[in-house]
């Protein structure tokens, strides 16, 4: 049966001195470490701060431009500086509420409504993007979203008389122009219906005298199918009215060349 023997552990070689100066020499390095770390965190911050600067400092530029060029009527220019500075920032709001306003003056309103709505969710608190929005909604004959826009517009801001004394006034003076015409349409269409209506007698078909009519009509076409006429010129110019019976058919002479019913 073999023995095992126990074997001495490796660290009682080294003195307690040694130890302990390479335990303070390991702390030292993992200091070291630390702030190396630390640094390398701060500079990637700041470099992310200063990249973000330079974004919004771009973007401002060109938003800037984009004015210009929509001041002097080059909406499309002005467009394509406006969609590059939201690459930059896109969540700047005003782009979008600038972008909506030159939609609308080249008459893109699908575009417009769309652009006004994301400067509006991006800053619901933009008494402006809520004015654009309801006129965009306008343009469309949106009347009562408009108005509902205009209203956020003007809780937000109440007393921005632009938006109360003309784009709510004016879209409340649509509606009330719309629901007219709509009601004109009701009026008109329930007035064919009752002229067409009254245009079909009302026949009581069975009715003695229209069952006596009928059979009266009955007798004559009878009648007439018995005995049928028919009109012969002859040869020399002679008209003749000529009765025919079912069984008897008249023959008329020789000369006969013109017979009309």
């Amino acid at each position: 049966m073999a023995s095992f023997g126990w074997k001495r552990k490796i660290g009682e070689k080294v003195s307690k001195a040694t130890s302990q100066q390479f335990e303070a020499e390991a702390a030292d390095d993992k200091d070291l470490g630390d702030d190396d770390d630390a640094n390398w965190v701060h500079a990637a911050k700041r470099r992310k701060e200063i990249l973000l600067e330079d974004c919004v400092r771009k973007s401002k530029e060109l938003k800037d431009e984009g004015a210009n060029l929509a001041e002097n009527r080059r909406y499309r220019e002005a467009l394509v500086k406006w969609d590059e500075a939201l690459q930059l920032t896109p969540e700047d709001a005003t782009l979008y509420e600038m972008k909506s306003q030159v939609l609308m003056s080249l008459h893109e309103m699908f575009p417009a409504v769309h652009a006004a709505e994301m400067a509006v969710q991006r800053n619901p608190r933009s008494w402006d993007a809520w004015q654009t929005l309801g006129r965009a909604q306008l343009g469309l004959g949106e009347i009562a979203l408009a108005i509902r826009s205009f209203q956020v517009s003007l809780h937000i801001f109440p007393m921005n008389p632009e938006v109360w004394k003309e784009d709510l006034s004016w879209a409340r003076k649509l509606q009330e122009q719309q629901k007219a015409t709509k009601t004109e349409s009701v009026q008109a269409l329930a007035k064919g219906q009752e002229l067409a209506q009254e245009s079909i007698p009302d026949y009581d078909f069975e009715s003695d005298e229209i069952v006596a009519v009928c059979a009266a009509i009955a007798e004559k076409e009878k009648a007439l199918s018995a005995a049928k006429t028919m009109v012969i010129v002859s040869a020399s110019g002679t008209v003749e009215t000529v009765t025919e019976q079912d069984n008897r058919p008249a023959t008329p002479d020789e000369t006969l060349f013109i017979r009309a019913r």
